[in-house]
């Protein structure tokens, strides 16, 4: 895509600024999450146990609204009503292998999403640009145009961004996410999953929930027993695109039960 979505399209962007992080070097090594220190020590504290109004409360903050939106409404669940399939273009091999791996994390663990990465761009419905940080700005003015672009820069600074198309139905038709490579393994990390994830439907952040990912004070690098929650109810076939508020209500509870005994099982939970 070489410029804003027309506004029937419903076109949004969340981006994630990490103005404060201090980047490491790259390195010539291809770590994964759980091997790096700084996800190590985060898997270590993080919490596991929510009640069910916590989980209810983070996903509809994060699958309703938009933290930066173009056009259309965002007052209604928006996701994927199919398979997704992911195209990464980089020369660099390592952060594809990296992406990948990240892809198939997601696969396993969110039950009904079919998910994988494939090799050419024409079947792609979402497609993961690889770029150097220097390349990010003119990048974005190629996505969104010139001036959004300064728009984004001068207001949030992003180190990594995503965003979506979706038809009249709420169902996602394409996705496109722009990553860094040259920040270090932590930073692409967090910003794959992160950014990843949003693609997929839960676009807006929210600096009132403190276990989510989506929230620009939160870096996990990994994906999370939270965040897991909620993209397991949106992916929940009786969750569907489109839906409203009350009508998410109406069928949570019975949607839950079933996602916790999920998360409880892929990630070997005790009570």
């Amino acid at each position: 895509m070489s410029a804003l979505a027309p506004p029937s399209s419903g076109f949004r962007i969340a981006l994630l600024a990490l103005a404060t992080f201090a980047f490491a070097p790259d390195t010539a090594t291809i770590a994964v999450a759980g091997e790096l220190p700084a996800v190590a020590s985060r898997q270590r504290a993080e919490k596991k146990s929510f009640t069910d109004g916590e989980i209810v409360e983070g996903f509809l903050k994060t699958a309703f609204g938009a933290e930066y939106h173009l056009a259309g409404r965002v007052d209604r669940i928006r996701k994927f009503d199919g398979p997704v399939r992911v195209y990464a273009e980089s020369e660099r091999a390592d952060r594809k292998t990296q992406l990948a791996k990240v892809v198939a994390d997601i696969g396993r663990r969110v039950q009904h999403l079919d998910i994988a990465m494939i090799d050419t761009s024409e079947a792609a419905n979402l497609r993961v640009k690889l770029v150097r940080d220097r390349d990010l700005f003119r990048t974005i003015s190629s996505f969104y145009g010139a001036e959004k672009a300064r728009e984004i820069r001068t207001s949030l600074d992003p180190q990594c961004l995503s965003g979506f198309r979706k038809n009249d139905n709420f169902e996602i038709e394409h996705s496109d996410v722009i990553l860094t490579v040259d920040n270090g393994d932590f930073t692409f990390l967090d910003c794959a999953y992160e950014e990843l994830l949003q693609s997929l439907g839960p676009i807006n952040d929210t600096a009132s929930v403190p276990w989510t990912m989506f929230n620009d004070n939160v870096s996990m690098g990994y994906f999370d027993v939270y965040d897991q929650y909620i993209l397991n109810l949106l992916y929940d076939p009786r969750i569907k695109a489109g839906m409203t508020v009350q009508e998410v209500r109406a069928v949570l509870p019975q949607v839950l039960a079933d996602v916790r005994a999920w998360v409880k099982r892929v990630n070997d939970l005790k009570e």
